[in-house]
């Protein structure tokens, strides 16, 4: 039986970089495990130093089970049990093994999100660079012509990043800046985060209640407040 349903199992190859913006990520990963979603995980080396800066979480390969619920767990506002995840979903492929499932296009995947891009990142896609896992996976992405979703977080942008990204458009990914709205009545860092993610996940397909959708009414937003 476990045969069989690892033969059927698709799962999302979510990449994490090294740029600011993890909660970003945490919030996409439990988007995908919410709604039923299997996750690839590959955490790059530049990420874990983020993710130690902007959480205090040290992400291990040897313990990255217990480090990824932590990390999950905790609020935008760095509140560490914020949310009860289940990361049973979740396989996590070490960033510099290129031996890994996800490094083949005969790998079955649906896809691949990229969340939060670093320019780094964004350059070695764009290039074919294949330096670490995340990019490899990345160019099998776009080779096999699966989504690609590519939450760049940088700004201000250069002229080289932007010539990237449009490289990246022409090839198929889908460039989606890490940039929150306020239409859906924020009133917490964890909404303008949420927003985000929930737009990662509307770029692939996948159903979420992260954000309260445009309905065409001005002052909605406003509305949803309970101020």
């Amino acid at each position: 039986m476990e045969a069989v349903e690892e033969q059927q199992r698709r799962p999302w190859v979510v990449g994490v970089s090294g740029a600011s913006g993890t909660p970003y990520a945490a919030a996409v990963l439990r988007g995908l495990l919410a709604a039923g979603e299997s996750v690839d995980l590959v955490v790059s080396r530049a990420s874990r130093l983020t993710l130690l800066d902007e959480t205090g979480i040290a992400f291990r390969d040897a313990h990255w089970r217990e480090d990824l619920t932590a990390w999950l767990a905790r609020g935008a506002d760095g509140k560490p049990d914020a949310f009860a995840v289940d990361v049973e979903g979740v396989r996590y492929w070490a960033a510099g093994d290129l031996a890994a499932g996800p490094s083949s296009g005969s790998y079955p995947v649906k896809g691949m999100l990229i969340v939060p891009a670093s320019t780094a990142s964004v350059a070695g896609v764009a290039l074919g660079l294949s330096k670490d896992l995340l990019q490899r996976a990345a160019s099998v992405t776009l080779k096999e012509r699966r989504p690609l979703v590519i939450a760049v977080r940088e700004t201000p942008l250069n002229g080289q990043t932007l010539k990237h990204l449009v490289a990246l458009d022409e090839a198929g990914a889908v460039v989606l800046p890490a940039s929150p709205a306020f239409y859906a009545g924020a009133t917490h860092i964890q909404d303008l985060v949420d927003f985000v993610a929930g737009r990662v996940l509307d770029a692939a397909g996948v159903p979420h209640r992260l954000y309260r959708r445009w309905e065409g009414e001005l002052g909605g937003g406003a509305g949803s407040r309970g101020d």
